[in-house]
Protein backbone atom coordinates (compact mmCIF):
# COMPACT_ATOMS: atom_id res chain seq x y z
CA UNK A 1 0.00 0.00 0.00
CA UNK A 2 1.67 3.45 -0.89
CA UNK A 3 2.42 5.36 1.96
CA UNK A 4 0.70 8.60 0.36
CA UNK A 5 -2.37 5.82 0.90
CA UNK A 6 -1.72 5.77 5.01
CA UNK A 7 -0.24 9.06 5.46
CA UNK A 8 -3.33 10.93 3.79
CA UNK A 9 -5.35 9.83 6.75
CA UNK A 10 -4.01 12.39 8.99
CA UNK A 11 -0.60 13.63 8.14
CA UNK A 12 0.81 13.19 4.54
CA UNK A 13 4.31 12.21 3.13
CA UNK A 14 4.00 11.26 -0.67
CA UNK A 15 6.37 8.07 -0.71
CA UNK A 16 6.21 4.40 -1.38
CA UNK A 17 6.10 1.50 0.90
CA UNK A 18 7.93 -1.47 -0.21
CA UNK A 19 8.04 -4.04 2.90
CA UNK A 20 12.01 -5.17 3.50
CA UNK A 21 12.11 -9.11 4.19
CA UNK A 22 14.48 -9.26 7.12
CA UNK A 23 16.71 -12.13 7.89
CA UNK A 24 18.18 -12.45 11.51
CA UNK A 25 16.82 -14.29 14.53
CA UNK A 26 17.60 -12.81 17.99
CA UNK A 27 20.09 -14.48 20.35
CA UNK A 28 18.03 -17.47 22.55
CA UNK A 29 20.74 -16.67 25.38
CA UNK A 30 20.14 -13.04 25.31
CA UNK A 31 19.14 -11.42 28.49
CA UNK A 32 15.37 -10.48 29.26
CA UNK A 33 15.28 -6.39 28.78
CA UNK A 34 18.62 -6.31 26.85
CA UNK A 35 18.75 -5.11 23.36
CA UNK A 36 18.92 -7.99 20.61
CA UNK A 37 21.97 -8.03 18.70
CA UNK A 38 21.46 -6.86 14.86
CA UNK A 39 22.38 -9.58 12.48
CA UNK A 40 23.10 -7.30 9.37
CA UNK A 41 22.04 -8.56 6.14
CA UNK A 42 21.58 -6.78 2.42
CA UNK A 43 17.71 -5.69 2.35
CA UNK A 44 15.72 -8.50 0.03
CA UNK A 45 13.23 -6.18 -1.45
CA UNK A 46 13.10 -3.97 -3.87
CA UNK A 47 14.00 -1.36 -4.43
CA UNK A 48 16.74 -0.56 -1.50
CA UNK A 49 19.38 1.51 -1.84
CA UNK A 50 22.90 0.56 -2.84
CA UNK A 51 24.74 -0.64 0.87
CA UNK A 52 21.39 -0.71 2.63
CA UNK A 53 21.55 -3.33 5.23
CA UNK A 54 18.58 -4.62 7.17
CA UNK A 55 18.11 -6.53 10.20
CA UNK A 56 15.18 -7.41 12.97
CA UNK A 57 15.01 -5.88 16.50
CA UNK A 58 13.06 -7.78 19.34
CA UNK A 59 11.48 -5.55 21.46
CA UNK A 60 9.31 -6.21 24.28
CA UNK A 61 6.06 -5.58 23.50
CA UNK A 62 5.41 -3.96 27.07
CA UNK A 63 7.53 -2.15 28.19
CA UNK A 64 6.09 -2.27 31.79
CA UNK A 65 7.11 -5.99 31.74
CA UNK A 66 10.80 -6.17 29.76
CA UNK A 67 11.44 -9.72 29.93
CA UNK A 68 7.82 -10.99 28.70
CA UNK A 69 7.15 -11.42 25.12
CA UNK A 70 9.57 -9.54 22.34
CA UNK A 71 8.09 -8.33 18.88
CA UNK A 72 10.19 -7.71 15.93
CA UNK A 73 10.72 -4.32 14.41
CA UNK A 74 12.38 -4.11 11.50
CA UNK A 75 15.25 -1.43 10.97
CA UNK A 76 17.63 -0.42 8.19
CA UNK A 77 20.96 1.34 7.84
CA UNK A 78 23.15 2.74 5.48
CA UNK A 79 26.10 3.17 6.12
CA UNK A 80 28.89 6.41 5.72
CA UNK A 81 30.47 6.28 2.77
CA UNK A 82 33.38 8.44 3.55
CA UNK A 83 33.93 6.90 7.21
CA UNK A 84 36.80 9.65 7.49
CA UNK A 85 33.92 12.13 7.76
CA UNK A 86 31.47 10.33 10.06
CA UNK A 87 30.78 12.25 13.39
CA UNK A 88 27.69 9.36 14.48
CA UNK A 89 24.20 7.80 13.53
CA UNK A 90 21.44 9.40 12.20
CA UNK A 91 18.32 8.46 12.23
CA UNK A 92 15.11 8.73 9.64
CA UNK A 93 11.96 9.51 11.66
CA UNK A 94 9.19 8.56 9.19
CA UNK A 95 5.61 10.12 8.92
CA UNK A 96 2.50 9.05 9.42
CA UNK A 97 1.53 7.50 11.38
CA UNK A 98 2.00 4.54 8.89
CA UNK A 99 4.88 5.30 7.17
CA UNK A 100 8.16 2.76 6.68
CA UNK A 101 11.57 3.57 7.40
CA UNK A 102 12.66 1.43 5.46
CA UNK A 103 11.88 2.25 2.36
CA UNK A 104 11.96 5.93 3.53
CA UNK A 105 15.67 5.27 4.01
CA UNK A 106 15.87 3.58 0.54
CA UNK A 107 14.52 6.70 -1.15
CA UNK A 108 16.45 9.60 0.90
CA UNK A 109 19.58 7.90 2.07
CA UNK A 110 21.65 7.80 -1.07
CA UNK A 111 20.92 11.23 -1.33
CA UNK A 112 21.25 12.12 2.38
CA UNK A 113 24.97 10.28 2.36
CA UNK A 114 25.44 12.96 -0.79
CA UNK A 115 24.43 16.40 1.13
CA UNK A 116 26.11 15.05 4.52
CA UNK A 117 29.05 13.96 2.49
CA UNK A 118 29.22 10.94 4.96
CA UNK A 119 29.15 12.49 8.30
CA UNK A 120 26.48 10.03 9.82
CA UNK A 121 25.71 6.33 9.29
CA UNK A 122 21.67 6.63 8.74
CA UNK A 123 19.58 4.08 9.97
CA UNK A 124 15.51 3.76 10.22
CA UNK A 125 13.41 1.20 11.28
CA UNK A 126 9.38 0.32 10.56
CA UNK A 127 7.78 1.48 13.20
CA UNK A 128 5.39 -1.42 14.73
CA UNK A 129 2.34 -2.29 12.71
CA UNK A 130 4.76 -1.63 9.17
CA UNK A 131 6.14 -3.11 6.73
CA UNK A 132 8.00 -6.51 8.11
CA UNK A 133 7.63 -5.44 11.99
CA UNK A 134 4.96 -6.65 14.07
CA UNK A 135 0.99 -6.54 12.67
CA UNK A 136 -2.27 -6.39 14.14
CA UNK A 137 -5.77 -7.06 12.34
CA UNK A 138 -8.83 -5.56 13.27
CA UNK A 139 -10.65 -8.01 10.73
CA UNK A 140 -12.44 -4.51 9.25
CA UNK A 141 -14.93 -4.86 6.34
CA UNK A 142 -13.11 -3.80 2.82
CA UNK A 143 -15.85 -1.04 2.58
CA UNK A 144 -14.64 0.41 5.91
CA UNK A 145 -10.89 0.29 4.60
CA UNK A 146 -11.18 2.60 1.64
CA UNK A 147 -9.47 5.94 1.79
CA UNK A 148 -13.33 7.70 1.55
CA UNK A 149 -14.34 6.09 4.24
CA UNK A 150 -11.69 5.39 7.03
CA UNK A 151 -11.35 8.96 6.65
CA UNK A 152 -14.30 10.17 7.98
CA UNK A 153 -15.87 12.01 5.07
CA UNK A 154 -19.63 13.05 5.65
CA UNK A 155 -22.74 12.52 3.14
CA UNK A 156 -23.32 14.92 0.45
CA UNK A 157 -25.23 17.73 2.34
CA UNK A 158 -23.21 16.89 5.48
CA UNK A 159 -25.20 13.84 6.99
CA UNK A 160 -23.00 11.66 9.56
CA UNK A 161 -25.34 9.06 10.65
CA UNK A 162 -22.89 6.70 8.72
CA UNK A 163 -19.83 7.56 9.60
CA UNK A 164 -21.43 7.33 13.30
CA UNK A 165 -22.14 3.57 12.43
CA UNK A 166 -19.27 3.00 10.69
CA UNK A 167 -16.86 4.69 13.22
CA UNK A 168 -18.62 2.43 15.80
CA UNK A 169 -18.21 -1.03 14.04
CA UNK A 170 -14.89 -0.22 13.45
CA UNK A 171 -13.89 0.27 17.18
CA UNK A 172 -16.11 -2.86 18.50
CA UNK A 173 -13.83 -5.12 15.41
CA UNK A 174 -10.47 -3.53 16.73
CA UNK A 175 -11.35 -4.21 20.31
CA UNK A 176 -12.72 -7.81 19.21
CA UNK A 177 -9.45 -8.87 17.37
CA UNK A 178 -6.37 -6.51 18.01
CA UNK A 179 -5.43 -7.75 21.41
CA UNK A 180 -2.37 -6.49 22.92
CA UNK A 181 -0.45 -6.22 19.95
CA UNK A 182 -2.80 -3.90 18.05
CA UNK A 183 -3.05 -1.81 21.99
CA UNK A 184 1.02 -1.66 21.80
CA UNK A 185 1.32 0.87 18.75
CA UNK A 186 1.62 3.98 20.31
CA UNK A 187 4.04 6.88 20.05
CA UNK A 188 5.46 6.12 23.60
CA UNK A 189 6.24 3.13 22.18
CA UNK A 190 8.38 3.77 19.28
CA UNK A 191 10.09 6.31 21.20
CA UNK A 192 10.83 3.71 23.29
CA UNK A 193 11.56 1.43 20.16
CA UNK A 194 13.79 3.78 18.32
CA UNK A 195 16.09 4.41 21.98
CA UNK A 196 16.68 0.52 21.85
CA UNK A 197 17.75 0.87 18.54
CA UNK A 198 20.37 3.26 19.77
CA UNK A 199 21.24 1.09 22.59
CA UNK A 200 21.47 -2.19 20.36
CA UNK A 201 23.47 0.05 17.91
CA UNK A 202 26.46 0.90 21.07
CA UNK A 203 25.71 5.06 20.49
CA UNK A 204 25.63 7.11 23.21
CA UNK A 205 23.27 9.43 21.52
CA UNK A 206 21.70 10.31 17.89
CA UNK A 207 21.32 12.86 15.16
CA UNK A 208 17.53 12.90 14.50
CA UNK A 209 15.89 13.60 11.26
CA UNK A 210 11.59 13.26 12.05
CA UNK A 211 9.04 14.62 8.92
CA UNK A 212 5.58 14.92 9.73
CA UNK A 213 4.20 12.76 12.14
CA UNK A 214 8.17 11.49 12.70
CA UNK A 215 8.43 15.25 13.69
CA UNK A 216 6.38 14.65 16.64
CA UNK A 217 7.72 11.11 17.68
CA UNK A 218 11.51 12.82 16.95
CA UNK A 219 9.83 16.04 19.21
CA UNK A 220 9.05 12.86 22.31
CA UNK A 221 11.87 11.51 22.05
CA UNK A 222 13.90 14.58 22.75
CA UNK A 223 11.53 15.57 25.61
CA UNK A 224 11.51 12.57 27.56
CA UNK A 225 15.70 11.52 26.25
CA UNK A 226 17.60 14.72 26.40
CA UNK A 227 20.59 13.35 26.80
CA UNK A 228 20.47 11.09 24.01
CA UNK A 229 20.08 13.85 21.07
CA UNK A 230 22.68 15.16 19.76
CA UNK A 231 20.73 17.60 16.87
CA UNK A 232 17.50 17.30 15.94
CA UNK A 233 15.67 18.34 12.90
CA UNK A 234 11.86 18.63 13.04
CA UNK A 235 10.67 18.77 9.47
CA UNK A 236 6.92 19.97 8.72
CA UNK A 237 5.51 20.07 12.47
CA UNK A 238 2.18 19.42 13.79
CA UNK A 239 0.40 21.40 16.69
CA UNK A 240 1.98 19.44 20.41
CA UNK A 241 -1.42 20.11 22.22
CA UNK A 242 -1.00 16.92 23.96
CA UNK A 243 -4.98 17.29 24.90
CA UNK A 244 -5.54 17.16 21.07
CA UNK A 245 -2.72 15.42 19.22
CA UNK A 246 -3.65 13.38 16.33
CA UNK A 247 -7.52 15.34 16.66
CA UNK A 248 -5.96 18.37 16.48
CA UNK A 249 -3.91 17.04 13.37
CA UNK A 250 -6.93 16.32 11.73
CA UNK A 251 -8.93 18.96 12.48
CA UNK A 252 -5.93 21.34 11.28
CA UNK A 253 -6.16 20.08 7.77
CA UNK A 254 -8.62 21.89 7.17
CA UNK A 255 -6.64 25.43 7.19
CA UNK A 256 -3.72 23.58 5.75
CA UNK A 257 -5.75 22.65 2.79
CA UNK A 258 -6.95 26.34 2.35
CA UNK A 259 -3.38 27.76 3.22
CA UNK A 260 -2.06 25.51 0.12
CA UNK A 261 -4.68 25.35 -2.55
CA UNK A 262 -3.91 28.98 -4.15
CA UNK A 263 -0.76 27.16 -5.39
CA UNK A 264 -2.56 24.76 -7.16
CA UNK A 265 -5.10 27.53 -8.71
CA UNK A 266 -2.49 29.62 -9.82
CA UNK A 267 -0.57 26.53 -10.56
CA UNK A 268 -3.55 25.25 -13.11
CA UNK A 269 -4.60 28.87 -14.37
CA UNK A 270 -1.31 29.54 -15.95
CA UNK A 271 -0.75 30.08 -19.64
CA UNK A 272 1.70 27.64 -19.45
CA UNK A 273 -0.73 24.54 -19.14
CA UNK A 274 -2.65 25.26 -22.03
CA UNK A 275 -0.10 23.52 -24.60
CA UNK A 276 -0.43 20.77 -21.96
CA UNK A 277 -3.71 20.66 -22.11
CA UNK A 278 -4.56 20.97 -18.44
CA UNK A 279 -5.47 24.92 -17.84
CA UNK A 280 -8.79 24.58 -15.82
CA UNK A 281 -9.09 28.74 -15.78
CA UNK A 282 -8.08 32.19 -17.07
CA UNK A 283 -7.80 33.04 -13.51
CA UNK A 284 -6.88 31.38 -10.46
CA UNK A 285 -9.63 33.08 -8.84
CA UNK A 286 -11.89 30.85 -10.61
CA UNK A 287 -10.45 27.58 -9.96
CA UNK A 288 -11.79 26.62 -6.74
CA UNK A 289 -15.19 27.74 -7.88
CA UNK A 290 -15.00 25.30 -10.54
CA UNK A 291 -13.39 22.38 -8.76
CA UNK A 292 -16.46 22.99 -5.93
CA UNK A 293 -18.97 22.55 -8.34
CA UNK A 294 -17.21 19.45 -10.48
CA UNK A 295 -17.33 17.81 -6.78
CA UNK A 296 -20.66 18.34 -6.18
CA UNK A 297 -22.19 17.30 -9.26
CA UNK A 298 -20.32 14.57 -8.27
CA UNK A 299 -22.32 13.99 -5.12
CA UNK A 300 -25.14 14.26 -6.84
CA UNK A 301 -24.21 11.80 -10.13
CA UNK A 302 -20.99 9.70 -9.35
CA UNK A 303 -19.03 8.71 -12.72
CA UNK A 304 -18.05 5.70 -13.89
CA UNK A 305 -14.40 5.31 -13.51
CA UNK A 306 -11.47 3.30 -14.88
CA UNK A 307 -11.49 1.04 -12.15
CA UNK A 308 -14.67 -1.50 -12.73
CA UNK A 309 -17.21 -0.88 -9.46
CA UNK A 310 -15.58 1.78 -8.01
CA UNK A 311 -17.38 5.21 -9.02
CA UNK A 312 -15.75 8.33 -8.97
CA UNK A 313 -17.84 10.82 -6.31
CA UNK A 314 -17.86 14.22 -4.78
CA UNK A 315 -16.02 12.72 -1.86
CA UNK A 316 -13.07 10.75 -4.34
CA UNK A 317 -12.38 13.96 -6.05
CA UNK A 318 -12.07 15.63 -2.97
CA UNK A 319 -9.48 12.95 -1.17
CA UNK A 320 -7.55 13.09 -4.48
CA UNK A 321 -6.97 16.53 -4.39
CA UNK A 322 -5.87 16.65 -0.16
CA UNK A 323 -3.51 13.59 -1.96
CA UNK A 324 -2.19 16.28 -4.86
CA UNK A 325 -1.11 19.25 -2.20
CA UNK A 326 2.08 17.93 -0.25
CA UNK A 327 3.81 18.67 -3.40
CA UNK A 328 3.97 20.40 -6.88
CA UNK A 329 4.84 17.53 -8.48
CA UNK A 330 1.59 16.27 -8.40
CA UNK A 331 -0.61 18.67 -9.65
CA UNK A 332 -0.39 17.86 -13.01
CA UNK A 333 -2.50 14.03 -12.52
CA UNK A 334 -5.03 16.17 -10.95
CA UNK A 335 -5.62 18.63 -12.74
CA UNK A 336 -5.86 15.65 -15.67
CA UNK A 337 -8.44 13.83 -13.42
CA UNK A 338 -10.89 17.03 -13.28
CA UNK A 339 -10.06 17.18 -16.98
CA UNK A 340 -11.47 13.86 -17.49
CA UNK A 341 -14.62 14.74 -15.39
CA UNK A 342 -15.50 17.74 -17.39
CA UNK A 343 -15.52 15.31 -20.26
CA UNK A 344 -18.80 13.86 -21.05
CA UNK A 345 -17.32 11.00 -22.80
CA UNK A 346 -14.51 11.16 -20.43
CA UNK A 347 -13.58 8.07 -17.84
CA UNK A 348 -11.93 9.44 -15.04
CA UNK A 349 -8.51 7.48 -13.98
CA UNK A 350 -9.05 6.60 -10.41
CA UNK A 351 -5.09 7.52 -8.16
CA UNK A 352 -3.81 4.09 -7.12
CA UNK A 353 -4.90 4.99 -3.49
CA UNK A 354 -8.68 5.17 -4.59
CA UNK A 355 -8.75 2.48 -6.68
CA UNK A 356 -8.40 -0.02 -3.95
CA UNK A 357 -9.35 -1.12 -0.07
CA UNK A 358 -6.55 -0.34 2.34
CA UNK A 359 -5.11 -3.79 3.79
CA UNK A 360 -6.51 -4.58 7.14
CA UNK A 361 -3.17 -4.29 8.80
CA UNK A 362 -2.60 -1.18 7.32
CA UNK A 363 -5.99 0.14 8.28
CA UNK A 364 -5.68 -1.18 11.63
CA UNK A 365 -2.07 0.39 12.12
CA UNK A 366 -3.58 3.67 11.05
CA UNK A 367 -6.38 3.78 13.52
CA UNK A 368 -4.89 2.45 16.96
CA UNK A 369 -1.53 4.70 17.17
CA UNK A 370 -3.93 7.45 17.35
CA UNK A 371 -6.24 6.35 19.07
CA UNK A 372 -4.20 4.32 21.39
CA UNK A 373 -1.93 7.93 21.98
CA UNK A 374 -4.98 10.26 23.69
CA UNK A 375 -8.59 10.10 24.72
CA UNK A 376 -10.75 11.28 22.12
CA UNK A 377 -14.33 12.86 22.71
CA UNK A 378 -17.52 10.48 22.66
CA UNK A 379 -20.33 10.07 20.25
CA UNK A 380 -22.51 12.38 22.17
CA UNK A 381 -20.01 15.63 21.04
CA UNK A 382 -22.03 17.69 18.52
CA UNK A 383 -20.51 16.15 15.31
CA UNK A 384 -22.99 17.37 13.17
CA UNK A 385 -22.94 20.72 14.26
CA UNK A 386 -19.16 20.99 13.73
CA UNK A 387 -19.16 19.26 10.28
CA UNK A 388 -21.61 22.00 9.30
CA UNK A 389 -19.30 25.28 10.24
CA UNK A 390 -16.70 23.57 8.82
CA UNK A 391 -18.19 22.72 5.87
CA UNK A 392 -19.54 26.46 5.59
CA UNK A 393 -15.43 27.88 6.47
CA UNK A 394 -13.04 25.48 4.54
CA UNK A 395 -15.98 24.23 1.98
CA UNK A 396 -12.54 22.19 0.09
CA UNK A 397 -12.85 19.36 2.56
CA UNK A 398 -16.51 19.35 3.23
CA UNK A 399 -16.03 18.84 7.31
CA UNK A 400 -14.44 16.23 6.84
CA UNK A 401 -11.62 16.81 9.30
CA UNK A 402 -13.73 17.51 12.55
CA UNK A 403 -16.22 14.33 11.82
CA UNK A 404 -16.43 11.71 14.07
CA UNK A 405 -13.75 8.85 13.72
CA UNK A 406 -13.18 5.11 15.52
CA UNK A 407 -11.34 7.09 18.24
CA UNK A 408 -14.81 8.38 19.88
CA UNK A 409 -16.09 4.69 20.46
CA UNK A 410 -12.55 3.32 21.21
CA UNK A 411 -12.87 0.66 24.16
CA UNK A 412 -9.03 0.70 25.84
CA UNK A 413 -8.23 4.34 27.26
CA UNK A 414 -4.42 5.28 26.94
CA UNK A 415 -1.79 3.21 28.55
CA UNK A 416 -0.53 7.01 30.16
CA UNK A 417 -0.91 11.10 29.63
CA UNK A 418 1.04 12.31 26.04
CA UNK A 419 4.25 14.04 26.90
CA UNK A 420 3.87 17.82 26.52
CA UNK A 421 6.47 19.16 24.93
CA UNK A 422 8.24 22.12 26.63
CA UNK A 423 11.74 24.69 26.60
CA UNK A 424 13.36 22.66 29.01
CA UNK A 425 16.24 20.93 27.45
CA UNK A 426 19.32 21.37 25.03
CA UNK A 427 19.34 23.88 22.72
CA UNK A 428 19.63 21.89 19.64
CA UNK A 429 16.65 22.04 17.40
CA UNK A 430 15.99 23.33 14.32
CA UNK A 431 12.24 23.08 12.93
CA UNK A 432 11.96 23.67 9.18
CA UNK A 433 8.28 24.15 7.84
CA UNK A 434 6.84 25.89 4.28
CA UNK A 435 4.22 28.70 4.74
CA UNK A 436 1.25 26.84 3.10
CA UNK A 437 1.49 23.05 4.51
CA UNK A 438 -1.52 21.16 3.69
CA UNK A 439 -0.60 18.47 6.18
CA UNK A 440 0.85 20.33 9.10
CA UNK A 441 0.09 24.17 8.68
CA UNK A 442 2.32 26.78 9.37
CA UNK A 443 -0.31 27.97 12.62
CA UNK A 444 0.51 24.48 14.23
CA UNK A 445 3.68 24.51 13.39
CA UNK A 446 3.65 27.92 15.19
CA UNK A 447 2.67 26.27 18.48
CA UNK A 448 5.34 23.45 18.35
CA UNK A 449 7.72 26.80 18.27
CA UNK A 450 6.30 28.33 20.92
CA UNK A 451 5.98 24.98 22.95
CA UNK A 452 10.12 24.61 22.27
CA UNK A 453 10.92 28.16 23.13
CA UNK A 454 15.33 28.69 23.01
CA UNK A 455 15.28 25.18 22.79
CA UNK A 456 14.62 25.76 18.81
CA UNK A 457 14.80 28.30 15.66
CA UNK A 458 12.77 27.88 12.92
CA UNK A 459 13.62 27.98 9.34
CA UNK A 460 10.14 29.07 7.29
CA UNK A 461 9.78 28.50 3.40
CA UNK A 462 7.84 30.94 1.46
CA UNK A 463 6.13 28.64 -0.51
CA UNK A 464 4.09 25.17 -0.21
CA UNK A 465 4.28 21.56 0.19
CA UNK A 466 5.15 19.00 3.03
CA UNK A 467 8.15 17.84 4.10
CA UNK A 468 10.83 20.22 2.95
CA UNK A 469 14.15 18.59 3.73
CA UNK A 470 15.68 17.36 0.23
CA UNK A 471 12.07 17.40 -0.62
CA UNK A 472 10.13 20.13 -2.26
CA UNK A 473 13.36 21.84 -4.03
CA UNK A 474 14.19 24.80 -1.83
CA UNK A 475 17.61 25.12 -1.72
CA UNK A 476 17.73 27.86 1.22
CA UNK A 477 16.02 25.96 3.42
CA UNK A 478 18.11 22.46 2.19
CA UNK A 479 21.37 24.64 3.36
CA UNK A 480 20.13 25.61 7.01
CA UNK A 481 19.46 22.12 7.64
CA UNK A 482 22.36 20.63 5.97
CA UNK A 483 24.52 23.09 7.91
CA UNK A 484 22.95 22.39 11.44
CA UNK A 485 23.44 18.58 10.72
CA UNK A 486 27.01 18.92 9.50
CA UNK A 487 28.05 21.84 11.94
CA UNK A 488 25.71 21.90 14.79
CA UNK A 489 25.50 25.79 13.31
CA UNK A 490 21.74 27.32 13.29
CA UNK A 491 20.34 30.59 12.64
CA UNK A 492 20.88 33.05 15.76
CA UNK A 493 17.28 33.55 15.13
CA UNK A 494 14.20 32.25 13.25
CA UNK A 495 14.63 33.37 9.70
CA UNK A 496 12.99 32.73 6.53
CA UNK A 497 13.68 31.37 2.63
CA UNK A 498 12.09 32.57 -0.21
CA UNK A 499 14.11 30.05 -2.10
Amino acid sequence: MPNRMKNAVFMTVSVAVVAATLTNTPSAAQAPGAPSALDWQPCRSAPAAAGQECATLQVPLDYGHPGGRAVPVAVTRLRSDRPENRRGTLVVIPGGPGSSGVQRLSQKGPALLEELDGAFDLVSLDPRGVGSSVKARCGLLPADRRLVTLRPWPEPGGDVTENVDRARRTAESCARNGGAVLRSFTTANEVRDIDRLRQALGERQLTVWGTSYGAYVGAVYAQTRPGRVDRLVLDSSGDPDPSRLARGWLENMSRGVADRFPDFATWAADPAREEEGLRLAEDAREVEGLFLGIAEQLDRSPRESGTPGVPLTGNGLRQALQNSLPGDSSFPSMARLIKQVQDPQGVPALPPDLAQAIPDEDASLILATICNDVRWPGPSRDYAGLVATDRERYPLLAGMPVNITACAFWKDRPAGRPVRITDTGPSNILMVQSLRDPATPYSGALRMRAALGDRARMVSLDQGGHGMYLGNGNACGDRAVTRFLTTGRRPAHDTYCVG
